[in-house]
């Protein structure tokens, strides 16, 4: 849409004072007729009066008049993408890899005006996508914008090798035939070849333009043991990048700021407790919008919590004799490791309550009573166990095995034995251990033997060279049971050392949690992995969706790259799917050097055509106007001299005014605003937050807060209003009796004068609660955590209290709910509170202790925001830690009674309660 306002300021600034000027200038005298000297001739007046000539100026406004309406129907157009319109047969090229999804929108503008610009001058143009194999057809403007609009990134860098063959056969079919490349600049996908392509192709141009954007990407994520963490890359001169942790609600877990310094590539890492790091679902670069931002966890991804039980007695002075140090080798890199505490008498009971996925047997024998019944449970209910062979169970039939045993087991090598140690074969195509190499270098002495029982064969996952199994496996209810058939140390087998046995562990780790298959598959097996069809894929953009028509299943050990066949996306069904990444873990991303290629690459600019019709129609109709006033003033039938000059005057004032209106608005609306909001926190009390300075800290802030209103609204007499967010150093703080102030470390401090305001305002009443929001982070005799040594720093210029933890009997534990603690989001924390004198010792104890007022100052670090935010729908935001709805509640709980401690002060602390206080204590 064309705006009138740019030629109206021009007419106005330079038109009108122009006519005004030339107004004042007086006209020519008429030419006087003579007559014959006579009295009566003399006397006559002439009855028409003609100018001596007509005004240059006046001339030249009437033929830029009439310039302008010529103009104005020859259709001029304003093409700013900086290409030069040409009739000759123009190829336009568009990169449409994930590299090119920022600015999609964009570059569809900027290729979009060169199209018009061919289709104006008369050539015919094409249309081609970097991921397509087909010819492009020439044609005109409107067909070629019309396949510009149904184009769409593609999540994935295509191969330039197939454009640029078609490329030069277009150069060839067509002569002095032109092409426009709209790069992504990035070097991968054969930019190198295909710039050999366009050059060597004939035509009589190659013309380029990029975007200023340059793509980040996300590859290789690792979820282990130590912490989340992924390899943030880069191209361009972007100093550090944050990359979110979300669920599969697209809810923020956590996220991890990273500083390139100088390097392509750096390792962000997102150190949360397990339970959380298993909630995540992908990572996203903030701000990137494109599929190579994304990095997507699987069922493999997630840390499984491993039990180990051993048969034997550990032996603590040389643990290589013992099962469970190979074991916990093996594990600890992508695990939790579970052992029971030394002395307990049941170390199966003790581990199962602690909820582990994977409980790990090392030749222990089970006989039936309570311990077999919980193992029972547990695998029924979708628990993995792994068992070991050895010495006692050659000789034990419990029932959790997969497999019935021979009595006594299989020796290989011995003295009295003709046979040699056996080597593993190859592992099945229906085995989860297909695609791992069969070392020959392991080998197995000894064994314990399954009886050839039908369907043996379907149960085992790897055998031995001369047929017999090694791994067995069987599901039972929605739990999984695996045995391997040599023990878990180096004597029957040297398996245990190898690096086979760390991958065959992860694999099935893995699959702890998996559904049992259902339908027409084998119920004792696992999902066949070369059935891994596409569940949920990527788009260019970056977000999941439903797979299209061409995307295929993965084939096993399916290690990428993304590609039009297998898409980056979820692969699988249920709970057994696979993530398929954008980028394989070695992958690099690199800017191309056009320079060094013989191309100048030119920015491409999106702001379409200006057609110039409207621009020129309205300063004819004005300089017609002009004209015409210009003419009646001439001609003695119109005085405009100073109503003229006041109207110009008037007209220049306006656009100065307008010019100005904005910066004025900007300057007076947020005192308004501030004024206003003043007027309403003094009239209705509201709950208040710190504004941080980082946007996603405040909004939590905001919707916990907005969540513990809803809740004084329902449960209490006190009924808020609208939480808002306050700067300490510019609003009035007086109005807020409660202020919430979260904590980031990256923020710099209050000047000395905001530190002046924050004491006045606790001194005079206000309570401040503090929250480190590090609960997790701290350690007991540890160096502080960055949010707890900015905190320190803070309270260095506020005159507080000495403090103290929350006692028990405090009055802020008993002012609505009788509580023991303050949880939020964590439950580990510590709340701090002003120290309350000493009692006399011979005073009897009262319920609760305060002071003769409120704490000005409350300190904790359990998070309390994110445990009491939640969405429109009363959908919780975060999830917690240990977690549950209990915690919710109680979290919900300890802010009503900071809210309610904050207005009410210590009046529970009087005589009067204490009668009802002690029946509610049960004293």
């Amino acid at each position: 849409m064309f705006s009138f306002a740019a030629p109206l300021a021009l007419f106005g600034l330079i038109g009108l004072p122009m006519i005004y000027w030339l107004l004042r200038v007086t006209p020519p005298r008429p030419r006087e007729i003579v007559f014959p000297p006579t009295k009566i001739l003399r006397e006559l007046k002439p009855d028409e009066e003609t100018p001596a000539k007509t005004p240059w100026w006046l001339m030249a406004l009437r033929l830029a008049l009439a310039a302008a309406l010529i103009f104005a129907m020859a259709g001029p157009v304003w093409a700013p993408s900086g290409g030069v319109a040409s009739s000759a047969p123009t190829l336009v090229i568009l990169d449409d890899g994930w590299t090119a999804a920022p600015t999609w929108e964009r570059r569809l503008a900027g290729a979009a005006s060169i199209i018009e610009s061919v289709a104006r001058a008369g050539g015919p143009v094409a249309v081609a996508l970097a991921s397509e194999t087909a010819a492009p057809v020439p044609g005109d403007g409107p067909r070629a914008k019309e396949k510009l609009r149904s184009a769409r990134p593609k999540p994935f860098l295509p191969d330039r090798k197939a454009i640029g063959e078609q490329a030069a056969a277009f150069a060839h079919a067509h002569q002095s035939a032109r092409i426009v490349w709209i790069s992504d600049g990035v070097a991968q996908g054969d930019a190198a070849g295909f710039v050999r392509a366009l050059k060597e192709s004939g035509a009589s141009g190659v013309e380029v333009y990029v975007e200023d954007h340059a793509p980040r990407a996300l590859a290789a994520p690792t979820n282990d043991a130590a912490a989340l963490s992924v390899d943030v890359l880069r191209i361009g001169d972007d100093a550090s990048a944050v990359v979110d942790a979300l669920d599969a609600k697209g809810r923020t877990v956590g996220r991890a700021a990273v500083d390139f310094g100088g390097a392509p590539r750096v390792r962000a890492k997102i150190e949360l407790p397990v339970e959380l790091r298993n909630e995540v679902s992908h990572l996203r670069i903030e701000g990137e919008n494109s599929a190579g931002a994304i990095a997507l966890l699987d069922a493999r991804s997630k840390v499984k919590r491993v039990a180990l039980i051993g048969g034997g007695a550990a032996d603590e002075a040389q643990p290589l004799l013992s099962p469970l140090y190979y074991l916990e080798k093996a594990l600890a890199p992508f695990a939790q490791i579970r052992t029971a505490r030394p002395g307990v008498a049941d170390p199966v009971q003790a581990l199962l309550a602690e909820q582990p996925n994977i409980m790990v047997l090392a030749d222990v024998g089970l006989a039936p009573g309570e311990t077999f019944e919980a193992l029972s449970r547990f695998v029924e209910e979708g628990g993995t166990l792994i068992r070991f062979a050895g010495p006692r169970l050659a000789n034990a039939d419990d029932g959790l095995l997969p497999v019935r045993l021979r009595r006594n087991g299989r020796v290989l090598g011995g003295a009295m034995s003709w046979e040699e140690p056996k080597a593993l074969a190859e592992f099945d195509a229906t085995s989860p251990f297909f695609g791992l190499p069969a070392s020959k270098d392991v080998t197995v002495q000894r064994q314990v033997l399954a009886e050839p029982d039908p369907g043996l064969a379907d149960k085992t996952w790897a055998r031995l060279s001369d047929g017999t199994p090694l791994v067995t496996a069987e599901r039972r209810g929605k739990g999984l049971i695996v045995l391997f058939h040599v023990n878990a140390d180096a004597n029957w087998s040297n398996l245990p050392i190898s690096g086979l046995f760390v991958e065959m562990l992860k694999r099935i780790s893995a699959m702890a949690g998996e559904s049992a298959p259902s339908g027409s598959e084998r119920s004792e097996m696992v999902v066949d992995p070369s059935a891994l069809a596409p569940m949920r894929l990527l788009d260019g953009f970056g977000a999941l969706g439903a797979p299209g028509l061409f995307a295929q299943s993965i084939p096993p050990g399916f290690d990428g790259p993304a590609s039009a066949e297998h898409p980056p996306g979820l692969y699988g069904s249920g709970e057994a799917f696979v993530a398929v990444q954008t980028l394989r873990p070695t992958d690099e991303i690199s800017a191309f050097d056009f320079a060094g290629a013989g191309l100048s690459a030119s920015m491409l600019r999106a702001g379409g055509q200006l057609d110039l019709r409207g621009p020129l129609l309205v300063f004819a109709l004005a300089a017609f106007i002009a004209d015409a006033l210009i003419a009646l003033a001439l001609a003695g039938k119109l005085r405009l001299r100073r109503p003229l000059g006041a109207a110009t005057a008037a007209l220049l004032a306006l656009f100065c005014v307008a010019a100005t209106i904005d910066e004025t608005r900007a300057e007076t609306a947020p005192k308004s605003a501030a004024t206003q909001r003043d007027k309403d926190a003094a009239l209705t009390a509201r709950l208040a937050y710190v504004i941080s300075g980082d946007a996603h800290i405040d909004e939590i802030s905001r919707l916990g807060l907005e969540a513990l209103t809803q809740a004084l609204n329902a449960r209490t007499s006190f009924s808020p209003g609208d939480p808002v967010g306050v700067d300490p150093g510019k609003d009035e703080l007086a109005f807020y009796p409660l202020l919430y102030w979260p904590i980031v470390a990256s923020a710099p401090q209050p000047p000395a004068k905001t530190v002046a305001k924050i004491t006045a305002y606790m001194k005079q009443g206000g309570t401040i609660i503090f929250d480190t929001r590090d609960a997790l982070s701290q350690r007991v005799g540890g160096a502080p955590t960055p949010e707890a040594q900015w905190l320190r720093d803070l309270t260095k210029g506020l005159d507080i209290p000495p403090l103290e933890v929350t006692p028990r009997d405090h009055v802020i534990t008993k002012t609505f709910y009788l509580l023991d603690g303050f949880v939020g989001r964590y439950a580990n924390g510590e709340t701090w509170v002003e120290a309350l004198p000493p009692e006399p010792k011979d005073q009897a104890a009262r319920p609760v202790r305060a002071t003769d007022s409120v704490s000005a100052i409350v300190i904790t670090s359990n998070d309390l925001a994110a445990a009491w935010a939640h969405d429109k729908r009363g959908q919780p935001l975060f999830p917690l830690t240990p977690g549950g709805a209990r915690q919710r509640e109680f979290a919900l709980r300890g802010g009503i009674n900071l809210v309610m401690y904050t207005l009410t002060g210590n009046y529970k602390s009087d005589q009067v309660h204490v009668r009802d206080l002690l029946e509610r204590l049960g004293q």
